[in-house]
């Protein structure tokens, strides 16, 4: 069984609640979860992408890898985000001349060169994201095979390094560096906010899915739909989450995230809200999240 930490209210100088602790978050007792999650046959490579800005994927990433760290597994997150929002959050240098994915990409060096251990979850690493990725949009146009330098490099790294997760943050797009990441992925995981428009753009990236599965990837699958942003309170969060489960009635977590002020507050600190502040209504609806996806596991 694995212990997590303790909330680290301490950093909000002396302080045990937050000054911007509001109605969005239902504060409890400081807890200690003790967990341990079943370990999948073959690495499960989950891709977390919907090109719709706003939705909690570099969020969800970095909450799913270092819950998923303290449950025993080891785990990789790849940034595939020039923004570099998950290395922060994972507190992993990430400015510009760290080598890490863009290296990966457009040079074809080996992840084991720049792989980063992250403090925030022990067996967490990360290949980090800087600036410099969003050239490679651009640069891998003319490249040959350009598709799959991704895949191709992280088929280079299990065949010498053990992992029971690797998950992939993407920018909010779905261009060649979405399209690397699905290609090197088994299994997609879609945030889809609890607002108005929500299923905005999710019907163009299916489509963009069932394209990538047919000609490029067929063991792409869509296995899960994760509910964020949800507020309890108003009538709008009930629908979209209705609307969502009928549409995908096997794939949505019962979990859903709410709107917390802990979950925004995490990233400033290079944290994220499971060592921040988990006894917070975020943090523990991330660990019901992850443990929902981990007894997925084949």
């Amino acid at each position: 069984m694995t212990q997590f930490p303790q909330p680290r209210t301490e950093l909000f100088q002396g302080t045990e609640v937050s000054p911007f602790a509001s109605a969005f978050d239902d504060e409890v007792d400081d807890v200690s979860h003790e967990t341990s999650y079943r370990r999948p046959s073959k690495t499960r490579l989950i891709v977390i992408a919907n090109q719709k800005g706003g939705v909690g994927k570099t969020t969800t990433a970095v909450n799913l890898a270092a819950a998923l760290g303290f449950g025993g597994m080891k785990v990789l997150l790849i940034d595939v985000d020039p923004q570099g929002n998950a290395s922060t959050a994972l507190g992993v240098d990430h400015r510009q001349g760290v080598r890490g994915t863009y290296e990966v990409i457009l040079d074809g060096d080996a992840i084991e060169w720049h792989v980063v251990k992250s403090n925030e979850a022990p067996g967490l690493w990360v290949l980090p994201a800087t600036v410099d990725l969003a050239a490679a949009e651009l640069e891998l146009v003319n490249i040959q095979g350009r598709e799959r330098r991704l895949a191709d490099a992280l088929d280079a790294f299990l065949a010498v390094r053990e992992m029971d997760y690797v998950i992939f943050d993407c920018p909010p797009s779905l261009g060649l560096l979405t399209l690397n990441a699905l290609i090197a992925a088994r299994e997609i995981l879609i945030p889809i906010q609890c607002e108005y428009y929500a299923l905005e753009g999710v019907t163009q990236l299916l489509h963009t899915i069932n394209l990538v599965k047919s000609n490029l990837n067929d063991d792409l699958e869509l296995s899960t739909i994760l509910l964020t942003m949800y507020d309890g309170r108003t009538r709008l969060s009930a629908q979209v989450a209705e609307e969502v489960r009928n549409h995908f009635p096997s794939q949505t977590l019962s979990t859903v995230i709410p709107r917390s002020v802990r979950i925004s507050e995490a990233p400033s600190y290079g944290q994220t809200v499971i060592t921040y502040h988990q006894g917070s209504a975020g943090g523990r609806a991330y660990l019901d999240a992850t443990a929902e996806i981990a007894n997925r596991a084949q």
